[in-house]
């Protein structure tokens, strides 16, 4: 099911659940792995894919102290590797129009496989 939301000026996010393949490899690092993402729409923005932390090796990420705010989405908290900073980011408390996305989470770079 999606569900949209219209922002100011014709600004709509859509999310959707997928049942898409997405993985995330780095360095020859498999650091996410998923066939059930969340797949985030938003004017003027790349397709964005949220992931079940399940399906993340979080134990490989380290907490930033880094946080964006974004007036759609909300307050974004971010983790980092020893060679990537911020490279990974969540919504722990998103708005309630993308409350979906709560908890999952978001590279810069995915690959769809398949």
């Amino acid at each position: 099911m999606a569900h949209m939301t219209q922002g100011s000026a014709g600004h709509t996010i859509t999310v959707e659940q997928s049942a898409e393949h997405v993985r995330v490899v780095r360095d020859g690092h498999v650091l996410a792995d998923s066939t059930r993402p969340l797949v985030l729409r938003e004017t003027g923005c790349p397709v964005r894919y949220y992931l079940p932390p399940e399906d993340v090796r979080t134990d490989l990420l380290s907490p930033s102290d880094t946080t964006t705010y974004c007036p759609f989405k909300g307050t974004a908290s971010y983790w980092s590797l020893p060679d990537a900073q911020d490279l990974v980011w969540a919504y722990p408390e998103p708005k309630s129009e993308v409350a979906a996305i709560k908890g999952h989470l978001c590279f810069y770079e995915v690959e769809v496989v398949g």
